[in-house]
């Protein structure tokens, strides 16, 4: 029974698109963008730009495996070393494509979804440096603030885009602070550089969203090619036909 249903959930159609994320996921990995403060050969990634938005099109399980998938396959095809470093850093795009991928449609989605930023601010602030930028934390109640908006606010664009990337920067922060040893100088530094990149990164996933909506569904008209939604949910606000 288990395997039946592991290979009605798993069609041919839903394992493509998971392949065709998790290729492109893996390709923008390999471009880098910024480094990251207080780690050699640590680099955030044009993936910023692009991987949250996997759970919107795949629905959030199945875009977080892409994600996961394509984060595990950079892993081992580039030979990172199993440091807590690298290990880590698999995390923060898993939450942000949660965050991305989900409505504010129920009440367990919304508890989650403040808890996690709640849970790395706790974090952040119970450490000796962070209890010394306990303020750089603030940017946590972002994602707070984009879920607790009325709905027609909370689910826009704008309120996901950075809402996920500022989950991403609250649950890699929140360990960072932990396991890289910085000052709170350092921390404290980073926060005009952090709202530069973070939203920066909140553009880019609105707007590769809007692109990739236009994109898969002119494709698959051109194609004749009818994908059921539960396998790639386009959002026909964001096409030409719209």
């Amino acid at each position: 029974m288990l395997m039946k249903n592991f290979k009605d959930f798993f069609t041919t159609k839903r394992l493509v698109f998971i392949a065709l994320f998790a290729l492109f996921a893996f390709i923008t990995q390999r471009i880098n963008f910024s480094g990251l403060v207080g780690a050699e050969n640590q680099f955030f990634t044009v993936f910023q730009f692009f991987g949250p938005i996997a759970g919107a099109f795949l629905g959030p399980v199945v875009g977080v495996i892409a994600v996961f998938l394509a984060e595990v396959t950079d892993f081992f095809i580039v030979g990172k070393e199993a440091t807590l470093v690298n290990l880590m850093r698999l995390a923060p795009m898993l939450f942000a494509t949660y965050f991305f991928a989900t409505m504010n449609s129920s009440q367990r989605t919304r508890m989650f979804k403040v808890f996690v930023p709640l849970a790395a601010i706790l974090l952040f602030v119970l450490h000796p440096v962070g209890r010394e930028a306990w303020f750089f934390s603030l940017y946590w109640t972002i994602p707070i603030i984009a879920v607790l908006l009325p709905k027609k606010y909370s689910n826009s664009i704008i309120a996901r885009s950075l809402g996920a990337t500022f989950t991403a920067h609250a649950v890699g922060g929140a360990l960072w602070i932990w396991t890289v040893p910085m000052t709170a100088g350092q921390w404290i530094g980073l926060i005009p550089v952090v709202a530069y990149e973070r939203l920066m990164f909140a553009a880019g996933i609105g707007i590769s969203y809007v692109v990739f909506n236009v994109l898969f569904d002119k494709v698959l008209d051109k194609l004749k090619i009818e994908v059921p939604s539960d396998i790639l949910k386009i959002d026909k606000r964001f096409t030409l036909k719209a």
